[in-house]
């Protein structure tokens, strides 16, 4: 019997490694969970073609926008677990079991890590109307000027980040929700509002032209794309963390020589230097990693993003 089952093993090892040497044999999908013109959008188009030309396959892009990028993510978790639908995975993977009370998937149990692509932030960005150069600056005012200011929020994250810096700081801001970053922009350099949470690749083209002020980064380390920007750590708020990420992940299930093949076309394609400079083009820092490097990251940003939706006293819907 115990013969039977070793035999039986190595079968089925075989037949994975002899699928892995032939895979792809079609087109792969690639699900952005968000619709055309997001923030990830950018990062999917500069790994496709590479990706595609390497694999000998065409790697078509869908985005599956709608419920915070749940509807894509459920797609993908509930695929057959062959190789050919992969998902463009992103912190909001990370932070929605804070949110919701439930999810029609398990960011853990229903994927299978490929690769890290890019690291990304949140900046706090504030009207010029303001008289306030640093956070520091900004919770003096706050607290000598009570109810006066308010915080959009054009995501999730925006949220979060009002809140935890409302709590945090022990001060009053009126949260002004949007349904998108951008209109949100809009009026905070018009003076309607007095400040939010933004995504760097929305916010900051904006502060270069001068027209909004940025005050500190989300993270806890400072970014190479803007090394004179303090963190939110560093502005007295310790471990203020709201990390911005994005990267392949698949199926759970998926072979494990289909998920090596993968890493190994996508660490080529993204550590180039060609690929790294298209990344900051467009605001992120790209950076890869192992399959299972991605699978602790997303284990340790669980635990992160609900300490700080706790914290914001945040109640999930």
């Amino acid at each position: 019997m115990r013969r039977l089952i070793f035999l039986a093993a190595l079968c089925i090892l075989g037949a994975g490694s002899a699928f892995a040497d032939d895979y792809p044999t079609h087109p792969i999908r690639l699900i952005v969970p968000f619709a055309p013109g997001g923030a990830v959008d950018p990062i999917a188009r500069l790994i496709a073609n590479p990706l595609g030309e390497r694999l000998g396959k065409p790697i078509v892009i869908y985005d599956r926008g709608g419920a915070g990028g749940s509807i894509g993510m459920d797609e993908v978790a509930k695929s057959p677990p062959d190789g050919y639908t992969l998902l463009l995975d992103h912190s909001g993977m990370t932070y929605m079991p804070g949110l919701y009370r439930t999810l029609p998937f398990d960011p853990v149990k229903d994927f299978d890590g490929i690769i890290t692509a890019v690291a990304g932030f949140y900046v706090l960005a504030v009207s010029n109307d303001l008289p306030v150069k640093s956070v520091a600056e900004l919770i003096a005012y706050a607290k000598a000027n009570p109810g006066k200011l308010s915080f959009a929020s054009g995501n999730t994250a925006g949220i979060v980040g009002g809140d935890t810096l409302a709590n945090w700081a022990g001060i009053n801001i009126i949260h002004v929700p949007y349904t998108s970053t951008p209109p949100a922009l809009e009026d905070i350099i018009a003076g309607r509002v007095s400040m939010m949470f933004a995504d760097f690749t929305t916010a900051m083209p904006h502060v270069s032209a001068g027209t909004l002020r940025a005050l500190a980064l989300s993270r806890i380390k400072r970014s190479s794309l803007y090394p004179d920007l303090p963190t939110m750590d560093e502005s007295g708020l310790k471990g203020f963390n709201l990390d911005a990420w994005a990267g392949l992940v698949a199926p759970a299930g998926t072979p494990p020589d289909v998920i090596a093949k993968l890493n190994g076309a996508l660490r080529k394609i993204i550590d180039s230097p060609e690929v790294q400079q298209k990344f900051k083009n467009v605001g992120f820092e790209g950076f890869s990693s192992t399959p299972a490097e991605l699978g602790d990251y997303i284990k340790a940003q669980l635990a992160e993003w609900q300490k700080m939706v706790k914290d914001a006293n945040i109640q999930a819907d």
